[in-house]
């Protein structure tokens, strides 16, 4: 006997579960399965930027990434000879841009062993179900669905889906049977990396700390130091060459002597708690959708961990697609919404797996550096809040398909972030992003494009709101989303903006932006 799901999730890391979440926020139910008996319980990638924290907002987890982010003073990132100094450079996060009239969200600090375990809770309690110890066996395709072979202690069993996330990690078996391949700057190096037990209160004080050494004296000319959840607990690591090299070559009193250059502390006690080896790489996958499959997280871009955007875009892969899923499985979208997966998040994971890549050059690989390397962009800011999604949206006569702009200058474009915006109303102070998250809506001061707003969801069957600015909600909306107070801009669950009218107009105007966007 088969089981059924409209979505079948591989993948319980932050990507296969932040689409289960978000999939969740939509009202549709999903099965994540995932090899591993639970949750990641290593430290591994940190930090919720703030275009996450927005996200997570609408499902009611931001604070909880808060509450699991350690008790600290600030953050340190420098490149050094060893944590001790000298210090080749610091690079300054008060030099980034300034994020407080570009978004209402603040940022955190949660491991990804406590994100995960927060996402696995939410998810269950949107309607969820999580099996570990799963293992995806075979899956075939057809036009109406999915049919997925699953293995666990009890044996095997059937499992029917309309679609499929590949969140599987970066070899991804599921990408691999597709016959996806990858392209990108491929395998930059190899890294041992230690989990220890040290005071470095001296050292690090009562900050979060990312050191990127670069010391011939480290074993393959390179290290990094971490903070992790606790604070006499560190992530040490330094890089091997896998031809000639192994996990075994760096017995206890190697590897404390490794730890010591790292630290520039050569009386340093330590107690190594775990150790592991890791690839540093960058690929892309050739496609991120394969008929009913679609990938998300390190199944569709690995990245090197310089510039700590790789856990986040993973996070976000899952608020952009599951939207998707949900408005198709309803039946307010046509199949062809699917196609603006690939088209809207391939180029984006691009971009960003470039720049970490360009980051760790900068970091950690100089040797690697070639002529025709352009410098990084450091201010994560540009990234999270500029890059355009060029797909499921009415381009404007002269669209240049631009993939990045300014998010100091917001255009109000289509394919461009909603611009936050303050709002002030009978109730206290709102952004404009806290309008958005769970359904279509359209921003207007015109009552006649609220009242054709009402008109046309009802109509089509779409869920879609209209927010009439200028009344009891007021705030200086127009000219960011580049239209008169005549106008109206349709907004979509993601917050990126998929058409405007720059002045009056009527809901024929609005039903057919819509029938674009949704494919129908």
């Amino acid at each position: 006997m088969s089981e059924r799901t409209p979505v079948l999730i591989v993948g319980a890391g932050l990507a296969g579960l932040s689409t289960a979440v978000f999939l969740g926020l939509h009202g549709t139910p999903s099965l994540v399965v995932e090899r591993h008996p639970s949750t990641s319980t290593q430290p591994k990638a940190r930090g919720q930027q703030h275009h996450v924290m927005e996200a997570l907002g609408y499902v009611g987890l931001a604070e909880a990434m808060v509450e699991a982010s350690p008790r600290t003073t600030g953050f340190r990132l420098r490149i050094a000879e060893s944590a001790s100094g000298p210090v080749l450079r610091e690079i300054l996060h008060d030099t980034f841009l300034q994020l407080d009239d570009i978004t209402p969200a603040r940022s955190a600090d949660a491991s990804q062993a406590s994100a995960e375990r927060a996402l696995a809770a939410r998810a269950r309690e949107l309607g969820a179900e999580i099996r570990f110890s799963t293992t995806l066996e075979s899956f075939e395709q057809s036009e109406s669905g999915v049919r997925a072979t699953l293995s666990d202690a009890s044996g095997t069993r059937t499992v029917l889906a309309d679609y499929l996330v590949a969140a599987d990690g970066h070899r991804s078996p599921v990408r691999e049977r597709l016959g996806i391949g990858t392209h990108g700057r491929g395998a930059l190096g190899h890294s041992i990396l230690w989990l220890i037990r040290a005071d470095l209160t001296h050292l690090v004080g009562d900050r979060q700390v990312l050191y990127n050494l670069q010391n011939p004296e480290l074993s393959g000319g390179t290290g990094v130091l971490v903070s992790t959840d606790h604070r006499d607990q560190f992530v040490a690591g330094v890089g091997y060459d896998p031809e000639t090299q192994a996990l075994a070559d760096f017995p206890a009193d190697r590897a404390v002597e490794q730890i010591r250059l790292i630290t520039g502390l050569p009386d340093l006690e330590v107690e190594i708690l775990d150790a592991d080896t890791t690839e540093i790489g960058m690929h892309v996958a050739d496609r991120f959708s394969s008929g009913r499959a679609h990938l998300v997280g390190d199944a569709a871009h690995t990245m090197p961990p310089q510039g700590g955007l790789g856990g986040n875009t993973a996070v976000m892969d899952g608020f952009y697609l599951a939207w998707k899923l949900a408005a198709v499985l309803r039946g307010e979208a046509g199949p062809g919404l699917l196609d603006s997966h690939d088209t809207e998040r391939r180029p984006v994971g691009e971009l960003i797996a470039e720049n970490q890549y360009k980051n760790a050059i900068e970091r950690s690989m100089p040797h690697l550096k070639r002529p025709d390397d352009t410098p990084p962009i450091e201010d994560p800011g540009m990234l999270l809040f500029g890059y355009r999604h060029n797909g499921a949206v009415v381009p404007e006569p002269g669209e240049d398909g631009e993939l990045l702009e300014d998010p100091t200058e917001p255009t109000g474009r289509p394919g461009s972030r909603a611009p936050h915006v303050r709002l002030t109303t009978s109730d206290g102070e709102l952004s404009t992003i806290d309008l958005f998250g769970r359904e279509f809506v359209l921003l207007t001061e015109s009552e006649a494009w609220a009242k054709a707003a009402e008109q046309v969801a009802a109509d089509l069957g779409v869920r879609l709101r209209a927010h009439l600015l200028g009344g009891e909600m007021t705030g200086d909306w127009a000219a960011k989303y580049g239209v008169t107070t005549d106008g109206a801009v349709l907004v979509r669950p993601d917050r990126f903006i998929a058409w405007r009218s720059p002045g009056a107009g009527d809901g024929r105007d609005l039903a057919a932006a819509l029938r674009t966007v949704l494919c129908r």
